[in-house]
This record gives C-alpha cells, structure tokens and sequence, in this order.
C-alpha cells in the first residue's frame, strides 16, 4: 500500500548539487516507528546507505557523506528530499528512497532513479 517515488533531473554536472526528491503515498512520513531512508547503488558497486530521518524528524547520515548531505522534509506534501553537494562522477547511480524499521528493515523502497553525474 505504501508507495515511494524518486523524482529529480537524470544528469548532474560536476560540482554541482544533486537534489531528489522522494513522494510517499499511503502512509505519512510522520508516521511513529518508521525511518525514511536514501539508499544508492553506485555503477558497479553495492548499496550504500546514505542516511535519512526518523519519524519525528532527527537526522542520521552516513560519515562517509555526511559533510555533503543534506536531507530534509516536507511534511505537508509527505515528501522529504535528498541533496548532495559537490558531486563526481564516483556519484553516479542509482538513487532509492526507503521505509525502514528501526531494525534497519527495508519494507517499503521506490523504483529507484538512474542519476548521472558528467559534464
């Protein structure tokens, strides 16, 4: 019942900021007990947990990214978004948004979005 939807431009160019944005139907992103979540799989690697919120809003990020993430939502449009500054072309890849349960299953996950990075 619950649907995530990646949306955001396909080609980013080098240096410049990456800005997704993930739409939640069936179910509210204020929901007690879940996380939302921004998960990538890089060309040629594995999934890489990125980071995301909790329901009631506090922040967790990977350390490997955080110096250049940002996430934040929109609780009004049940949506939350993704921002990565300075990209390369190492972020090239797939970008899902997820429901997680504090156990770090993922239940709920969006199609995902090809995002390249290249001038």
């Amino acid at each position: 019942q619950v649907q995530l939807q990646e949306s955001g431009p396909g080609l980013v160019k080098p240096s410049q900021t990456l800005s997704l944005t993930c739409t939640v139907s069936g179910g509210s992103i204020t929901t007690s007990g879940y996380f939302w979540s921004w998960i990538r799989q890089p060309t040629g690697k594995g999934l890489e947990w990125m980071g995301g919120f909790a329901y009631s809003g506090s922040t967790y990020y990977s350390p490997s990214l955080k110096s250049r993430t940002s996430f934040s939502r929109d609780t009004s449009k049940n949506q939350f978004t993704l921002q990565l500054s300075s990209v390369t072309p190492e972020d090239t890849a797939v970008y899902y948004c997820a429901r997680e349960v504090p156990t770090g299953r993922i239940h709920y996950w969006g199609q995902g979005t090809q995002v390249t990075v290249s001038a």
